[in-house]
């Protein structure tokens, strides 16, 4: 691969590290070649046979021109060779840009050319929309067919036994990723091979992975949490499944046939323990529930801990710019049981070498039980967002991550989380946390899920809005929820808007529900 144009400026740092993410694969085949890497409906692959693809696929991008350095794209569902590029993109130093599936064509030009892709591995239903936009994109020059789909250079083509050992530094960029856009326009993520580096151990010692279990993430491998997990598990020498798209009915059958541990957002887990004919019979091999990425209710908690029966780990973090934050263990899980329910509510205490604080608007640390901006220091924080100093600046404040939760500390040292700071309503004077009422309403009969929103509001500057999927068949309306809420929750709290959906709410493809779409602002 050629071009007359110039390329951009490698992103990278200088400091050498003799241990890099790109090797893990070779040597966990190394010690074990014939163990399973990967699992899908059509069959499984060993850990050598993935490392052989792999290098294959890695010398193969450089014959094309690839380079420690250059940006590739990538836009595709899960696929055992979506990974394996990934892996191929560690291997030689170059920048993975994963592209959220969801997006749209107006959308997928705009990241494009915010990464300066030179490259682009594009799944079957996409390569109409790439094709449309790639005139008027000026790096790109190659697109790769995942499925070696017409007009394209087919994935299949691109190997090559000559592969040239690349030296990766712990301050190389390794992936941009793009935030989900929940409340804006997404950013893109510089994430180094430190970070990376350290997420990946960070959770191979709170979440505890063990060699030769058969692991699930629901979350797509374009997000942090998608990719991170399945690299955890070939460092450790665990088979990971992969499907195309989370679906709740498809992956049950999966629990029967063995998986041992699951990645799942709460409204995963909501959709699961809801399936018809759903046992406690069908987890029996299940030894371990992580959770995360959006708050759970004590409600669904219990019902999932009862009917899956297993270790419940809950990890909150900032993911994409700062990792995993804290982490609620399964012996905290079992403690609530035992007479401390008020645990259940908590995301639990800073996770290993990561510091938290609890400052104010002057960023200063608060004292025990005051509610504000959760801060977090550790090496799992990003290198900042691609093009925008002014825009890191604002939330890399000495090193500390600024996230935007709200939260604050019981003497324990428990975090507990309070909404975010941009969807906390301030109702004449008072402070509304919005997870606060959600806790409440899951208690209510029939409830399915919810959100609540601040809306504007003429004589109290904000007023309180939720929206409510409720169970078929339950009789209820907005003057129940509204005496359920009163008896609960003080007056100021109470929403003074019930909005009913038939079905539900919007979320992002992580499964986090949109809540700009609910208050309407688009912002």
């Amino acid at each position: 691969m050629t071009s007359a144009r110039t390329r951009p400026a490698p992103l990278r740092g200088q400091t050498f590290s003799g241990t890099r993410i790109g090797e893990w694969i070779d040597v966990t085949a190394h010690h074990d070649p014939t163990g399973t890497c990967f699992v899908t409906p059509a069959g499984r692959s060993t850990f050598a046979e993935v490392r052989d693809r792999v290098r294959l696929v890695a010398g193969g991008l450089q014959a094309l021109g690839v380079r420690r350095g250059d940006r590739v794209a990538l836009l595709a569902t899960d696929s055992v060779e979506y990974v394996e590029a990934l892996l191929a993109l560690l291997k030689i130093g170059a920048v993975a840009v994963p592209l959220n599936f969801r997006l749209s064509r107006p959308e997928i030009r705009t990241l494009l050319e915010a990464a300066q892709a030179t490259t682009i591995l594009v799944g079957d239903r996409y390569v109409a929309d790439v094709q449309a936009v790639r005139p008027e994109l000026e790096y790109l020059d190659t697109l790769i067919g995942l499925e070696d789909s017409p007009g394209t250079l087919p994935y299949s083509e691109v190997r090559s036994t000559t592969l040239e050992e690349v030296r990766v530094d712990d301050e190389d960029i390794v992936a941009v990723a793009f935030t989900s856009g929940t409340t804006g326009l997404p950013k893109g993520v510089m994430q180094s091979h430190r970070m990376w580096k350290t997420m990946c151990t960070n959770a191979v010692l709170e979440y505890r992975f063990l060699r030769g279990e058969f692991r699930y993430s629901a979350s797509p491998l374009y997000h942090v949490a998608g990719f991170a997990l399945v690299l955890k598990a070939i460092a450790r020498g665990s088979a990971s499944l992969l499907l195309p798209q989370w679906d709740p009915a498809a992956l049950l059958p999966w629990f029967r046939a063995g998986l041992t541990d699951v990645f799942l957002v709460p409204t995963m887990i909501n959709a699961l323990v809801r399936q018809p004919g759903v046992s406690k019979e069908d987890f029996a091999s299940l030894r371990s529930v992580f959770y995360g990425a959006a708050p759970m209710t004590p409600a669904l908690l219990l019902r999932a801990m009862e009917l899956m029966d297993c270790d419940f780990y809950n990890g909150f973090g900032a993911g994409t710019e700062a990792g995993m934050q804290s982490v609620l263990t399964p012996e905290d899980h079992l403690r609530a049981l035992d007479g401390a329910p008020h645990l259940l509510e908590s995301v639990g205490r800073p996770g290993w070498n990561i510091d938290i604080q609890i400052w104010d608007d002057r960023c200063q640390e608060l004292p025990v039980g005051e509610v504000g901006e959760i801060v977090s220091r550790s090496d799992m924080v990003m290198s900042g967002y691609l093009g925008s100093p002014e825009k890191t600046a604002e939330v890399v404040v000495n090193g500390w991550f600024r996230g935007g939760d709200l939260g604050r500390f019981d003497e324990e040292g428990y975090l507990y989380l309070a909404g975010r700071k941009n969807d906390m309503i301030i109702r004449g004077g008072e402070n509304v946390y919005p997870v606060e009422i959600e806790t409440v309403l899951a208690e209510f009969p029939g409830l399915v899920e919810c959100a609540v929103v601040g809306v504007p509001d003429e004589f109290w500057g904000e007023s309180v809005r939720a929206h409510v999927v409720l169970a078929e068949n339950t009789a209820a309306g907005p003057a129940e929820l509204t005496a359920f809420c009163a008896e609960r929750m003080a007056r100021y709290k109470v929403p003074t808007e019930f909005r009913l959906h038939g079905g539900a709410l919007p979320k992002n493809a992580s499964g986090k529900i949109l809540r700009r779409l609910l208050r309407g602002d688009g912002t």
